[in-house]
C-alpha cells in the first residue's frame, strides 16, 4: 500500500461505518511527477494560466485547510502536505463549470433528445433484466419505482458506461480553491472544499489512495455519480458484501439512489408530475401574469391546486387535489414553454440534480425504457 495512504489510515482511530471495494488500478508513481517548476503562489488570486502546473502546497489558503484538517480530524500533517504537492491543477474542470454564455435560451427538446434516445433506451432495458430482482427489493424496501432508479443511473452514467476519468482529488482541489469569477464563487468554493474535506475522510476510512478515485470534472463517483459526502451519507452495501461499491457494484449504485432519493423526501406511493396549461390573459382578453409568482419558488412542492388556479394554473390530468405542488417551466428556445406541476417526489429527484430538465429527463428515460421492456 502506498505510503501515503497508511500515513492517512492510521492518522486517526480506523472508522468502520463506510466501507469502499478495492481501489481502481493506481496511477504508476512516475505519472504523478512532473518536469515543470512549481511558481510560487501565496494565494488563488494570483491566476494559474491555462496548463500552467500549480503547487497547491504553496497556497496559504490549501495550508490553512490542512491546519483544519489536522485539527478537527486528526490528519497526519505532513502526509496532507505531500498530498497537495502531488495534485495538480484542472484547468478543464475550470471551464465546464462555468456558466453558459448570456443570451442562450434554454431549450428542453434538445436536452431531452440527449438522453432519451434508443442507444440509451436499450442499455437500460439490458440493465433493469439483468438486476430485476436488486430493482424489485429495492423498489419494496425504499418505495422508489424501479422506472426512477434505471432512470437516474441511465441519465448520469449510462449505467456504468462514462464514469469519469478526472481524479477526484485533482478537481476538488482545483474548483475548492480556485472556483471561476461567477456571484456564486464564494459559496461554490465552500461546497467543493466541503467535498475534498469528505474525499479525505472516506479514503482514510476505507484505506485507499484518494488519488485512485476517478469520477466527473466536479468529482462525482461512479455508476451514479454520488458525491463524496453524498457516499459516506446516503451510499448502501445493497449486495450484502460488507462492502459500498459505486465504482464496480450495480447493486449497490441501485440501493444507494433509493436511499439517496427517500432521505430527500421521497414518498412511497405518491405521483411525480402531471402536464399543466397556464392561462396568461383574462376573460376580457387583457394580459394576466399573475402566474409567474409560482416561477422560481424553490425546489419543493407547496401550493395547492386551488391556490394555482386562482393564477390560471391548471392541471391536465388526474392531479389529486389534496397534495401540493410547485409549476415546472421546461423552456424551449423560441418556442411555446412546457408546463407541468411537479409533487413532492419530482422535487426529490431535483435534490439529485437542482435541474428541472434533469428531474423531467429521468422520468421521462424511465418510462421510455419501461416501455421498452414492454411494461
Amino acid at each position: 500500500m502506498h505510503s501515503l495512504v497508511l500515513a492517512l489510515a492510521l492518522a486517526a482511530p480506523v472508522v468502520t461505518a463506510h466501507v469502499w471495494a478495492a481501489p481502481v488500478k493506481a496511477e504508476n508513481a512516475a505519472n504523478r511527477k512532473t518536469a515543470a517548476k512549481p511558481k510560487l503562489r501565496k494565494t488563488a488570486d494570483q491566476a494559474v494560466q491555462p496548463g500552467e502546473f500549480a503547487n497547491f502546497g504553496q497556497w496559504q489558503e490549501v495550508a490553512a485547510f490542512i491546519d483544519d484538517m489536522v485539527e478537527r480530524h486528526g490528519f497526519d500533517r505532513k502526509a496532507l502536505e505531500i498530498l497537495f504537492r502531488e495534485a495538480r491543477y484542472v484547468d478543464s474542470a475550470i471551464q465546464l463549470v462555468k456558466p453558459a454564455p448570456p443570451g442562450r435560451p434554454k431549450n428542453w427538446r434538445a436536452y431531452r433528445a440527449r438522453f432519451i434516445e434508443p442507444m440509451r433506451i436499450q442499455a437500460g432495458a439490458d440493465f433493469w433484466q439483468t438486476h430485476a430482482q436488486a430493482l424489485e427489493r429495492a423498489e419494496q424496501m425504499y418505495g422508489v419505482p424501479a422506472e426512477i432508479i434505471v432512470g437516474i443511473i441511465g441519465v448520469e452514467t449510462v449505467y456504468g458506461r462514462n464514469t469519469g476519468n478526472f481524479r477526484v482529488l485533482d478537481t476538488l482541489t482545483t474548483l475548492g480553491f480556485d472556483y471561476p469569477d461567477t456571484p456564486n464563487r464564494t459559496a461554490r468554493m465552500k461546497f467543493f472544499r466541503g467535498q475534498l474535506e469528505q474525499t479525505l475522510l472516506l479514503s482514510r476510512e476505507s484505506a485507499i489512495d484518494p488519488f485512485t478515485l476517478l469520477g466527473s470534472y466536479a468529482g462525482a463517483i461512479g455508476l451514479p455519480q454520488f458525491m463524496p459526502g453524498s457516499i459516506r451519507n446516503f451510499a448502501v452495501d445493497f449486495d450484502g458484501d460488507g462492502k459500498i461499491d459505486l465504482r464496480n457494484s450495480q447493486v449497490d449504485a441501485i440501493g444507494s439512489v433509493a436511499n439517496f432519493l427517500v432521505q430527500h423526501g421521497w414518498q412511497s406511493g405518491q405521483p411525480i408530475a402531471f402536464p399543466a396549461t397556464v392561462t396568461t390573459t383574462s376573460m376580457n382578453g387583457n394580459p394576466d401574469n399573475r402566474w409567474e409568482a409560482y416561477i422560481g419558488q424553490g425546489l419543493e412542492a407547496k401550493y395547492t391546486l386551488a391556490e394555482m388556479a386562482t393564477a390560471g394554473i391548471a392541471a391536465n390530468g388526474e392531479a389529486p387535489a389534496d397534495l401540493p405542488y410547485g409549476l415546472v417551466d421546461l423552456q424551449n428556445g423560441s418556442e411555446a414553454t412546457e408546463y407541468w406541476l411537479g409533487a413532492a417526489n419530482f422535487f426529490a429527484i431535483t435534490k439529485y440534480n437542482r435541474s428541472f430538465f434533469y428531474a423531467m429527463s429521468v422520468v421521462e428515460l424511465g418510462r421510455a425504457v419501461r416501455t421498452a421492456r414492454g411494461g
